[in-house]
């Protein structure tokens, strides 16, 4: 396996495993499946504001998951602070795909001046909360019933990472 920035080559693993957590999860509250047009749409988005789109691969360079981030509120108190996603494809999970996902992204993160790496996960999906937890993320919140999929109302859960010690905002250093 191998962690790489993602490019237009990825884009149909990226939509495939996108449209699998759709249809079959909660880790997606979206309801409707998309396509390639609106997945390439995200990654260019994504490259635009300078975030990394990181997708792991197998020797044959087929996409075995994903892991974005993105600013987590718009305005600029916000600033130092990124919403991560990581999905990884049916059949793949608990190998140690997804940690190494989050990793690169943690030190992505870092490398861009960012403080604060938050999680917001299906309060019921106890195996995200765990594995982000095995990452020392911690559990800081939960809103209770401000999602629907399925027929149910979802309660979700936030757990944040704090990436690293400085005292004040303006003494970031770039990595």
């Amino acid at each position: 396996m191998k962690i790489r920035d993602a490019g237009e080559e990825s884009i149909d693993g990226i939509c495939s495993i996108y449209n699998d957590a759709v249809m079959h999860t909660t880790a997606i509250w979206n309801e409707k499946t998309t396509d390639r047009v609106n997945r390439l749409a995200w990654l260019n988005e994504r490259q635009r504001a300078g975030y990394p789109v990181l997708v792991a691969v197998d020797g044959c360079g087929n996409v075995l998951g994903y892991a974005s981030f993105d600013d987590w509120r718009a305005w600029d108190g916000y600033r130092y602070t990124v919403e991560h996603s990581v999905y990884v494809r049916a059949g793949w999970r608990r190998q140690g795909i997804g940690e190494t996902l989050v990793m690169a992204l943690i030190e992505r993160a870092r490398g861009l001046g960012k403080h604060v790496m938050v999680a917001a996960i299906e309060a019921s999906n106890t195996g995200s909360i765990y594995f982000h937890e095995k990452l020392a993320f911690k559990h800081v919140g939960r809103m209770k019933q401000v999602g629907a999929k399925f027929g149910s109302w979802l309660d979700l859960a936030f757990l944040q990472l704090i990436l690293d010690e400085r005292p004040i905002p303006n003494s970031v250093q770039k990595l």
